[in-house]
């Protein structure tokens, strides 16, 4: 993906309106469904991702949208950094880049093996078409000119969706995500959303908030202009980069 000469990822172009009236994320049941069918052209996706919510295919079933409450976040308040991550990031001698790999991001988040994956040929498809606009994102991270972790995502204003996360050596998409939050953050990002809290992400210092909180902290920051820095930098940084404090969350330093 080409970025602009001043080393940030680009503004995202326009997208027309989108032929589907979709609803808002606050419009959805119980399991979080919003609703089924549409399509994934750049502006359906680009509006449905300002409105909160996101397209999760199920096999036999039209495409769902979901905006699931409550919602999972990870800030820099909020984030976890573990003794034994921050001794990867002091050794590894591995650096981060953004933007520098997406479609390879991308296949490696859809080729994950045994865990399986929903990033169909369809969806890797629409993903790339939106990289291409500037609405999604990635970082990479890199062991010399091998790339052996990175995540993407979905960036609206100053908030970034995380969509998926990779990993061909120990700790790599975990270092990826640090410096996600890290790049985007030091640009004025306010959070990043993980969508459905797990375990891992819960371990990392994911939390959940209400939906209406995530809907309305979108609202308000969906238009804000934040462009990441792209170049290439030591992931080593990150160790003081972030610090921990006595409950075992991480948050950069004023």
């Amino acid at each position: 993906m080409t970025v602009p000469g001043d080393g940030r990822t680009r503004r995202p172009r326009p997208v027309p309106p989108t032929v589907w009236a979709l609803p808002d994320g606050g419009e959805a049941d119980g399991d979080g469904l919003v609703g089924l069918g549409a399509d994934l052209a750049p502006a359906t996706l680009v509006d449905a991702y300002r409105r909160g919510i996101f397209p999760w295919p199920h096999p036999g079933v039209p495409l769902p949208w979901f905006c699931p409450d409550p919602r999972g976040l990870l800030t820099t308040d909020t984030l976890h950094v573990s003794r034994s991550l921050r001794r990867t990031l002091r050794r590894c001698g591995w650096t981060s880049t953004v933007d520098a790999a997406t479609p390879a991001v991308l296949t490696a988040c859809a080729q994950r093996g045994d865990e399986g994956t929903w990033i169909t040929d369809r969806m890797r498809t629409a993903y790339l078409q939106l990289a291409r606009l500037g609405w999604v994102h990635s970082v990479e991270v890199w062991e010399g000119s091998e790339l052996v972790g990175g995540i993407y995502g979905v960036q609206v204003g100053a908030v970034f969706t995380g969509e998926s996360m990779f990993h061909h050596a120990s700790d790599a998409s975990k270092v990826a995500l640090l410096a996600l939050v890290d790049r985007f953050t030091a640009a004025g990002g306010v959070a990043l959303d993980v969508q459905l809290q797990t375990p891992h992400l819960a371990s990392l210092g994911a939390v959940e908030v209400p939906r209406a909180a995530f809907l309305e902290l979108l609202a308000e920051h969906r238009d804000n202009v934040v462009r990441m820095p792209v170049h290439r930098e030591p992931v080593s940084r990150l160790a003081s980069r972030f610090r921990t404090t006595a409950t075992g969350s991480a948050h950069l330093p004023a």
